[in-house]
């Protein structure tokens, strides 16, 4: 197989290369939150999934266009043109503000952007019985301050309307507005089955969680004995419209339904360690499917948002211990690039990084050193020297073109820590939910 072949080098026309660069296809970022301030910098350290998600309370109350727009120029200063965001809001009325004001930030940095617009209706907190599972792990005060705030979720017909709304009102093809159900566990029947039959109807795809934990793994074959990938099939809701994201504890049978529907699973190999939810089963996929395609989950292994070190983590990850390796390069990029885009529902092969090629074999002896080896091997981020998405040059020599990144970050820093006298009250009784939570879990 020829480098060519096996790394998307390509002549891109209208691209003016320095001596050294090369222009390469830019891989999708096919699942992610767009964090302007990531967790880590809000008190959210990694742990448990379960543990871990009561720490995004202290998330701090920001423009979303601001929060939206430092995330995705993050990105783009990488070298990554196109992002799956999955929004955060859960309050229905606010989200066709919200989602309008994410997708201009999207717009105005210069890339493609998919939408999953969330919706959950079941069992906050505490999956098999949601707040009140808690309520004994809680001191009666945290209880009482804590309490009054478990969600109040609007209709499933409401929800779906809210999706169409925003869908309607920002058209283009730079952005494909998809339906987001957080995860089975978080959904009722109900809805699951209203969000199957309006993907149907309108042939808008669906982003999800899937069997991420081992916890979900538990509670779902308890809700679902049939297994929640067969209960899903018997309402509609696999086909080709449907991406789940992490699919860690998916089991083989379970694949082999998904890969018969067409589905396609997002690995997000460092979220899934940092959270401790495990390994995916990427190599049972690169032999038989699904498809699948590769996504940070709004942090990275070094908490820097860098798609191409995601990829060197799931190349490592996956190699095996047999003398030949099955989890090839090719595959890699394959699903980075073309299956990351038709999770994004983008044409693929259509944007350019352009990276200095030059620093990364500075030392090599030989000329003809495979090229999918060497970035897999050496590139990092600070690698990327352009972008250039739907012919439009994005970013050059780590700026953009349409967005002083540095100053909107300040801005952004400044409105959070407005925030941290709320911050400063809650923090305690995050602190309190999160312990719970896992003394809840403990007992399983």
């Amino acid at each position: 197989m020829t480098r060519a072949a096996r790394f998307p080098f390509r002549e891109a026309p209208g691209i003016a290369l320095r001596s050294g660069e090369r222009a390469v296809v830019s891989p999708v970022n096919a699942h992610d939150h767009g964090y302007g301030i990531r967790p880590l910098d809000f008190g959210g350290l990694d742990d448990a999934l379960e543990v871990w998600i009561p720490s995004l309370r202290l998330r701090p109350r920001t423009d979303p266009y601001l929060e939206a727009l430092v995330a995705f120029s993050r990105l783009a200063m990488t070298g990554i043109g196109a992002t799956m965001h999955c929004h955060n809001s859960l309050n229905v009325d606010r989200l066709a503000g919200e989602a309008k004001a994410v997708i201009r930030a999207a717009a105005d940095v210069g890339i493609r952007l998919g939408l999953s617009c969330p919706l959950l209706d079941h069992d906050p907190w505490a999956y098999g019985g949601g707040p009140e599972r808690l309520r004994r792990f809680l001191g009666e005060a945290d209880w009482a301050a804590l309490s009054p705030s478990i969600p109040d979720y609007a209709p499933v017909v409401r929800q779906i309307e809210a999706v169409e709304q925003v869908a309607a009102e920002n058209a283009g093809p730079m952005v494909d507005v998809q339906f987001g159900p957080i995860g089975p566990q978080w959904c009722s029947d109900a809805l699951l089955e209203a969000i199957a039959e309006a993907s149907a109807l309108s042939g808008r795809r669906i982003h999800m969680h899937l069997l991420e934990s081992p916890r979900q793994r538990a509670w779902l074959d308890r809700r679902f004995p049939q297994g929640v990938v067969r209960h899903l099939d018997g309402i509609g809701f696999l086909s080709p419209r449907l991406a789940v994201a992490h699919g860690v504890q998916l089991r083989e049978d379970e694949l082999e339904l998904l890969a018969e529907r067409g589905v396609q699973v997002v690995s997000n190999p460092s979220a899934n360690l940092r959270l401790r939810s495990g390994v995916a089963p990427l190599p049972l996929m690169a032999r038989n499917g699904p498809e699948f395609a590769i996504g940070l989950d709004g942090t990275g292994f070094g908490d820097d948002q860098d798609l191409w070190s995601e990829l060197r983590l799931a190349y490592l990850l996956h190699g095996g211990r047999e003398l030949c390796r099955s989890f090839t390069a090719e595959r890699l990029f394959d699903a980075a690039i073309h299956t990351g885009a038709k999770v994004l529902n983008m044409p693929a092969a259509a944007d350019f990084a352009v990276i200095d090629y030059a620093a990364l074999t500075a030392d090599s002896l030989f000329e003809d050193i495979d090229g999918a080896e060497v970035i897999l091997t050496r590139m990092r981020a600070a690698h990327a020297t352009g972008l250039f998405v739907g012919g439009k040059e994005v970013m050059r020599d780590g700026r953009l073109r349409n967005v002083d990144f540095a100053a909107a970050r300040r801005e952004l820093l400044e409105q959070a820590r407005a925030d941290l006298p709320r911050l400063q009250q809650e923090r305690p009784r995050v602190r309190a939910l999160a312990e719970a939570t896992r003394r809840y879990y403990a007992g399983w």
